[in-house]
């Protein structure tokens, strides 16, 4: 067993009575190949709305107590702010997490509501990122990233683990690209515990970061556009430790439009009455829009979220 796929395992075992077991739902009926089996993970399911609570919770049930007595800092537009807050409050540990002027209003409340400080910084969540990064320095809290933590990536990946026990025979897995944390634990898991599945990287075209990064062996400064998926936004912090995590695991790499994010979005809210947010669209559109190349196989597609916006949620 590898240092990562150990690593996942041991996050599982010390966060399974802490977070949801999210339960799966087969949706082959709703898509366009109806000879292939496809099941939802649904993390939107999870108690923050979203995986993020994962990472979050492993990271912080490691602090010490000197640790816990300064308290942590995150960096987040909405979905790991929530995780974080969400897993201090549990913890009994003082959160504050910093967002750009980006994050929709209801989130940041949200976050609020659980008990984390909400500190303004810069126009884009790397902006937030770095001033976060650097306000924990200074002060002596430790900064949980969304992405750039070996603690935090090992429980994104507990949604593998769950997987293998929910659907043990997996031919691919769609999942949702922002800085890489959720892709590189369950991958770094499923090629040690499944390594025949495909692992199938989803961006949505306005904000593909990590893929040019990856193309180019380095993190670039890619220009984005306003994008539906705005859980996966954002630039990478230099250095990440998910730049060769992903590099390593993912198999496919599919960029789907806007609209095509939409079109998945509305066909589960019509179909099944589900909400669920842009990067979890970004996934099942990439499935949709690769169907046929899946003919006759079982595939997951992970909806990590259904915190919407209100901007997004008036589209549907």
């Amino acid at each position: 067993m590898t240092y990562w796929s150990q690593s996942v395992l041991d996050a599982h075992h010390r966060i399974r009575s802490h977070v949801e077991r999210t339960p799966v739902e087969e949706i082959s009926g709703l898509l366009p190949s109806a000879s292939t089996r496809v099941w939802a993970k649904r993390e939107d399911l999870q108690e923050t709305g979203s995986f993020k609570l994962r990472g979050a919770t492993n990271r912080i049930l490691q602090l010490t107590d000197k640790e816990k007595a300064h308290g942590v800092i995150a960096a987040s537009n909405g979905n790991h702010g929530l995780g974080v807050a969400a897993a201090a409050k549990t913890a009994q540990v003082s959160a504050q997490v910093y967002v750009s002027d980006q994050v929709a209003p209801e989130k940041a409340r949200k976050i609020e509501k659980l008990g984390a400080k909400i500190v303004y910084a810069g126009r884009d969540p790397l902006d937030a990122e770095i001033a976060g990064r650097q306000r924990a320095m200074e002060s002596g809290r430790v900064f949980i990233s969304p992405y750039n933590d070996p603690d935090v990536l090992a429980g994104q990946g507990t949604i593998a683990v769950e997987l293998m026990e929910q659907v043990p025979q997996l031919d691919a897995i769609f999942v949702a690209v922002g800085g890489g944390g959720l892709i590189g634990g369950i991958g770094a898991y499923l090629k040690h515990a499944s390594p025949g599945t495909e692992i199938v990287a989803c961006w949505p075209e306005n904000s593909p970061v990590l893929y040019e990064s990856i193309k180019a062996g380095w993190i670039l400064p890619v220009a984005e556009k306003p994008t539906i998926s705005e859980s996966t936004s954002g630039g990478l912090e230099e250095g990440s430790i998910t730049l060769d995590v992903c590099r390593a695991v993912i198999d496919t790499y599919v960029l789907v439009s806007e609209e095509e994010i939409l079109d998945s979005m509305r066909l589960v809210h019509r179909e099944k009455q589900w909400l669920m947010e842009g990067a979890a669209g970004v996934a099942l559109a990439a499935f949709v829009k690769t169907a046929e190349r899946y003919a006759g196989k079982t595939v997951a597609v992970v909806l990590c979220g259904g915190n919407l916006s209100q901007k997004v949620r008036e589209l549907l």
